[in-house]
Parts: C-alpha cells; sequence; structure tokens
C-alpha cells in the first residue's frame, strides 16, 4: 500500500492528498496531508507512519506552526481540525471534555449560552483547543485564572505508534503535553475546567512614561486588596508611536466591580480611568504577521530590567506587551533586524534575567535563515522529566522532530 493510499483509508479519499508548494510547516517541505476524522483515525495515520518510519507534524488551524523550532523535517502534517465539538459536558458542571480542534470562539458561543466560560483570552483569534494546549498558549486572564496546563485535568493523546492514551505511569500527562508543541503524541481532546461567566467587567487605564513605571504600579495593584483579575502592559516602540499604558481588569457583580475599578483608579492616580471596554490592544499580540517575536519570562519585579537591556541591545525602544503581574511578556522586532543585533539582544536580556533570579527569553518565530544563526532557546537545557518522557514516548523522534532541545 502506498503513503497516499493508507492515508486516504484511515482519513477518507477526500481528506488526504500529496502535499503542494503551499503545504509547509514554517518553510518545512512536507510530503503528505492528513485529515483524520476522529481519534481512531489519528491512531491509525499514526500507525502507518510508524510502520514507515515517516516524521509527523500535528496542526490545528495553523495559528502558530510557525511558532518554536522549525521541525527538522516533516513526511506528513496531520491536521485534527475535523476533531470538533464538546464531548462530554453537563450544564453547571465544573469541567467539559472538547475535542482538540474545536477553535475557542465556538466554544466561547457554546459556553456563553450555559453562562459558562473556559478562561484562555488567548491572543490567536481562530486558535483550536489542541494549538493552544500544545503551546501552552495564554491571554491576560493568567493572571487569576492560569496558564493551559492549569486549567487542563485529563487529556487523550496518540501516541507514535498509534495508541490513545489517558495517562503515562509516572507522569501528568495533561500537563506535560501542554507547551510541547506535539513532541510527545498528537492531543485530541481534553477535559477543560470552566469558570462561571462574570456579570460584570471593567478595565482601568492608565497612560504611563517608562518600563520602571509600570513595574512600581503593578507592585501597588499586587499588593493592595483591591485582587484585579488581569494587569497588562502595553510599551509601543518607535518614532511616532502611542502612548504607552498600563491596565487592569476587574470581574464579578455590578457593586463589587464598580467600587474596585473605582478604587483602582486612584491607586493608580496619573490620569487612571475606567473604562467599560478593553483598550484596543489589550490580548493582542505586539507582533504583526513578518515580525520576529520573542517571549520573555521572569520574576515580575525584574520585567523592567529585561526590558532596558532590549532596549540598550537593540539601540531604540521596542514593542513589548503582556502580562506584567506574572513577568510575562511578548516582543516585537522587524524582519529586517540582522542576526548579529538579534542575537545580541537575546544574549543581553537572558544575562539579566539570570542575574535577577531566573527566567527565559525565547525566540518565538523568525524567518528560517535567522533562526538558523541564532539559540532559540537559550542555554537552558530540556528539564530532565520532560526529556524522560519524550525518551518513554517517542523514542524515534518521529513527531514533530527537532523542535524541542536534542534530549539524546
Amino acid at each position: 500500500m502506498t503513503v497516499i493510499e493508507a492515508l486516504s483509508e484511515a482519513c477518507g479519499p477526500d481528506h488526504a492528498w500529496e502535499a503542494g508548494p503551499a503545504d509547509t510547516v514554517d518553510g518545512v517541505p512536507v510530503g503528505w496531508v492528513a485529515e483524520p476524522g476522529d481519534a481512531a483515525g489519528v491512531a491509525e495515520v499514526l500507525r502507518f507512519t510508524a510502520t514507515e518510519g515517516l516524521s509527523v507534524v500535528a496542526s490545528g488551524a495553523g495559528t502558530k506552526l510557525d511558532w518554536g523550532v522549525p521541525p527538522s523535517h516533516a513526511d506528513v502534517l496531520l491536521d485534527v481540525s475535523r476533531l470538533t465539538g464538546v464531548l462530554d459536558y453537563a450544564p453547571g458542571a465544573p469541567t467539559a471534555t472538547i475535542a482538540a480542534g474545536t477553535p475557542l470562539r465556538a466554544l466561547r458561543a457554546l459556553l456563553a449560552k450555559h453562562h459558562r466560560r473556559l478562561p484562555l483570552d488567548v491572543g490567536s483569534p481562530a486558535a483550536t483547543l489542541g494549538g493552544v494546549l500544545a503551546t501552552n498558549e495564554a491571554g491576560p486572564l493568567r493572571h487569576r485564572f492560569g496558564a493551559p496546563r492549569d486549567l487542563v485535568t485529563g487529556v487523550r493523546v496518540a501516541l507514535d505508534e498509534g495508541s490513545l492514551v489517558r495517562a503515562v505511569d509516572g507522569f501528568e500527562l495533561e500537563r506535560y503535553v501542554c507547551g510541547s508543541y506535539g513532541t510527545l503524541g498528537v492531543i485530541t481532546e481534553a477535559t477543560m475546567r470552566l469558570e462561571p461567566l462574570p456579570a460584570a467587567r471593567a478595565w482601568v487605564v492608565r497612560p504611563v512614561s517608562t518600563p520602571r513605571e509600570v513595574q512600581q504600579l503593578t507592585e501597588a495593584l499586587v499588593a493592595s486588596p483591591l485582587e484585579p483579575v488581569a494587569i497588562e502592559a502595553d510599551l509601543p516602540g518607535g518614532v511616532g508611536a502611542r502612548p504607552a499604558e498600563l491596565a487592569a481588569l476587574f470581574e464579578g457583580d455590578e457593586v463589587f466591580v464598580a467600587h474596585r475599578a473605582e478604587s483602582a483608579a486612584k491607586l493608580l492616580g496619573g490620569g487612571a480611568a475606567v473604562e467599560s471596554l478593553p483598550p484596543a490592544w489589550w490580548g493582542r499580540y505586539p507582533f504583526a504577521a513578518d515580525d520576529v517575536a520573542l517571549k520573555i519570562w521572569g520574576r515580575p519585579s525584574e520585567l523592567f530590567a529585561v526590558v532596558y537591556a532590549l532596549r540598550d541591545a537593540a539601540g531604540l525602544p521596542v514593542p513589548v506587551r503582556g502580562s506584567v503581574g506574572l513577568g510575562v511578556a511578548h516582543v516585537a522586532l522587524p524582519d529586517t533586524i540582522t542576526p548579529e543585533r538579534l542575537d545580541g539582544m537575546l544574549t543581553a536580556a537572558r544575562t539579566v534575567l539570570l542575574a535577577r533570579g531566573g527566567g527565559g527569553c525565547t525566540l518565538l518565530r523568525a524567518p528560517l535563515d535567522l533562526r538558523e544563526l541564532v539559540d532559540s532557546y537559550g542555554p537552558e537545557p530540556l528539564p530532565s522529566t520532560a526529556a524522560r518522557l519524550k525518551l518513554a514516548l517517542d523514542p524515534e523522534d518521529r513527531l514533530s522532530p527537532g523542535r524541542i532541545p536534542d534530549v539524546s
């Protein structure tokens, strides 16, 4: 049986094809594309690719296929976007089991009918649940509710040889697949913790002038009894950029929200205003489609120092936006940046973080030729537990090969 015949048998004749020029993973060409219709189809595809020694990269909506290190090679692009729907949910229940290819915005609309929500307000509008879990992508609500790995209570994963599992002895599989970029297995479904929809929301927005001011105001909010649900900052860069802002979100019943928001505005001072809608930049990444993107994280009290280090290395202000209350932010750089300048910025950020209590600076997205000349992850090795799990689940490195540091 040929590859295309086997994939067509697993997925249906209209859902498998030989890849064309547009079928790539971050510039890496693909041999075939398969779109299974259910978890059994995913498993069947993986059983075949295992016998043939073919590599597999999983995808949902493809919104983050250019995040992380590109795969070293990709024989089959496994598209799980046909795996959609809520598989198990009772109105009012604290959790729901959801197919991995389900778009978050469709899930949001469905849950809203029951006055519930999945508190993941990611910056990728078309993202699917599986893609969000695979990259551990989170938005402003992470300040209160955590990242995806804090919200997932169970997963079903198709392993490299085609078995479907919900657990692996000795490992919290549901946590380790989050942020694994598909290198441990293909997520087919996940059980997620839900939260009630708030009755009211309000944002307190204050103009700021420096990263240091952002840090000081954020510390004041965190130390106060006001308990914001999210604290975000937007520091645009470049000549003629809009003013920088700090914003905090409050949720609850109307009286509670009004009181907390007004108190926060008084605490922040400096022209802080209570708004019924978020600022235009809220929940969005600072980078555009062609920009180079960095992710930085560290102690919240030290994030401002990293921003200054990046500015010094770049020779000018760079756009930074993110969850400053948690010490997580994203940075946008032009795709014309030289490898030398980018390497200098990465080194500067990592040096400051190391000296100030730890953290990281990852090259999240960049043109392939630029990635090959810099260290995307930095000097930190893959945690030993994650490395052991990778070797246990995918010893031949067929799933998204090369997308995490070498574990050999």
